[in-house]
């Protein structure tokens, strides 16, 4: 595959903060890693922090927004075995992702199967990683259990509700509008509340018949931390990955102790290569099959070309979508 000199990518003007469409000299990958040619990067709501410069990349990362894509293997470096150039992949990167080409190790990668579009496999993985590791490492659900989802319209929700299904929970979720909670039951969810309209304790402890959810999966944050303790079984473990409704709040422990529940919170970026890739494989070994037959797929709401970031970015910070919003990165 010919490699251009030059890439093109988007960066932040420094003063006020918007986003252009810009260029810089491609260097070849090295050692373990694999040059990308990036058909299509994900849109996070961490992209739009940084971009803020609430959200500084690691001192490793590269200054270019983007935590995901998907593309072809351009080029590999001389250590790769995993890869060969024209393979299909989508990968969690270390930034760098609103580009024409991108470099990342090589185990940081995910095989797309023939059956997705190449395109709308970069909306798999900062969805599947993230889902996989707080669900499933962290809140260790099981079959049988129940999980709520808060933000089951998102593009980690509409992720993360499938995986619970095929893992063989029952799974509730939360969204806002017939519209979007339609969708979510379109996807197999058990219960969809509407949080416009529904209170989602009554809801959730109506149809648990008293009991609460075993797993509570949350990226709201604020008001809806005593919300989720109040509406957690027994032994319930509540994990955050967000904070979309505030850092802060007036939480009463009580329960917390009573109920002997776990609160967790992690975020997934500053976590080593190596874990990264652990993660990566542990998908590959319980959800590929899902992947290659079609029982798990992205949900993808929109695209953008790469030099409509900033209205990508504004339509992810309007809150109307449903699953992922991507940057179309080549023509």
């Amino acid at each position: 595959m010919h490699l251009p000199d030059t890439f093109k990518h988007i960066s932040v003007n420094p003063e006020n903060k918007s986003l252009y469409l810009d260029e810089s000299n491609l260097a070849p990958p090295m050692g373990r890693d694999v040059l990308i040619k990036v058909s299509a990067a994900g849109i996070n709501r961490a992209d739009l922090l940084q971009r803020q410069g609430l959200y500084p990349a690691p001192a490793d990362a590269s200054p270019i927004l983007g935590l995901e894509v998907s593309g072809l293997i351009a080029a590999v470096g001389s250590e790769v075995t995993q890869w060969q150039v024209g393979d299909r992949v989508c990968a969690l990167v270390h930034g760098g992702g609103y580009a024409n080409y991108c470099t990342i190790r090589e185990d940081q990668c995910l095989q797309v199967p023939d059956n997705i579009e190449l395109e709308a496999a970069a909306g798999l993985p900062e969805a599947l990683l993230t889902a996989w590791h707080n669900v499933f490492e962290r809140a260790q659900l099981q079959p049988g259990e129940t999980l709520l989802v808060q933000g089951g319209s998102s593009g980690i929700g509409s992720i993360a509700v499938q995986m619970a299904k095929l893992w063989r929970a029952k799974v509730i979720a939360t969204a806002g509008g017939a519209e979007k909670c339609q969708r979510l039951k379109d996807l197999g969810v058990d219960l969809v509340i509407d949080y416009r309209e529904q209170d989602f304790e009554t809801e959730v402890k109506d149809f648990t018949e008293g009991r609460g959810a075993d797993v509570i999966f949350d990226m709201v944050g604020g008001d809806y931390i005593q919300k989720n303790i109040n509406c957690a079984a027994v032994e319930g473990r509540i994990v955050n990955i967000a904070y979309q409704n505030g850092f802060v709040a007036e939480i009463h422990f009580g329960l917390v102790l009573m109920k002997r529940l776990s609160l967790m919170a992690s975020t997934l970026r500053p976590q080593s290569f190596d874990r990264k890739a652990e993660m990566a494989l542990a998908i590959s070994q319980h959800f590929g099959d899902a992947l290659q037959h079609g029982r798990l797929r992205p949900v993808i709401d929109s695209m953008y070309p790469l030099k409509e970031a900033g209205k990508a970015q504004n339509a992810m910070a309007q809150g109307q979508h449903f699953g992922k919003i991507l940057l179309r990165c080549h023509n």
